[in-house]
């Protein structure tokens, strides 16, 4: 059964963006055979725990985009490849990520905030230098931040930035938005100034700033798609 799936699970990382990667449920499944669970019934109570967690949820969620897992994920074949050994030690699913490939071309936005995230560590190891590159990539999606993640709620994003980033995280005092965050700290450094106002309270786009980052995560949803659709089926043929 488990070289079934890493025969499914290869076979997305080179559909087109956009397809159906073999179904909604792709992700899902993706997460379950690195970890063994569902994520929903992730415990994340430690923090080596919590890490694994997050890591699985952001290659599920890439794998759920279709494309190359390696750069809708952030990292090299190679970084890539060594994630996967360290923290999910399957032969099977190593073995999609069978060959090292050129870096590609990483954007100028994705690189900036990849090394503001990488200037701002605070956990010393491979697992906050693949996440600042990964977060940064993700970042790029069009979704709140940690549904872009593959995260199941906000307070993992927060958690997260906390523990491997936490020089950056703390001076995040008023709860912003962590995407519009990043570009605030960005331009802050280079000496510009984001906003038109200086008080957040009296600006027009306090919304987009600081609105609320709640909703049900990707993998719950695609979950819910998948298992609406399967009802409809049986319901069709009765």
């Amino acid at each position: 059964m488990i070289a079934v799936q890493a025969r499914t699970i290869e076979a997305t990382a080179q559909l087109p963006a956009g397809s159906d990667n073999d179904g909604p449920h792709v992700g899902i499944e993706f997460y379950r055979l690195l970890t063994g669970c569902d994520p929903a019934e992730a415990d994340i109570g430690a923090d080596d725990d919590f890490d694994r967690h997050v890591l699985a949820s952001i290659l599920a969620a890439a794998v759920m985009d279709g494309g190359s897992i390696a750069e809708r994920a952030g990292l090299s074949e190679q970084e890539f490849n060594n994630l996967l050994a360290r923290h999910f030690p399957l032969a099977t699913v190593r073995a999609f990520a069978w060959m090292p490939r050129p870096v590609s071309e990483i954007d100028d936005e994705t690189m900036m905030v990849r090394d503001l995230l990488r200037a701002q560590r605070s956990t010393d190891g491979e697992v906050g230098h693949w996440l600042a590159a990964m977060v940064a990539r993700r970042a790029m999606e069009p979704n709140h931040l940690w549904e872009d993640l593959g995260l199941r709620e906000r307070p993992e994003l927060s958690r997260l930035l906390m523990r491997h980033f936490a020089p950056l995280a703390s001076r995040n005092t008023k709860n912003m938005r962590w995407k519009r965050f990043f570009y605030r700290m960005l331009c802050e450094d280079d000496g510009f100034v984001m906003c038109t106002t200086p008080v957040c309270t009296q600006c027009n786009d306090f919304e987009l700033c600081f609105g609320e980052e709640s909703g049900e995560s990707r993998m719950a949803e695609r979950r819910r798609e998948f298992l609406r659709g399967a009802s409809d089926h049986v319901d069709g043929v009765r």
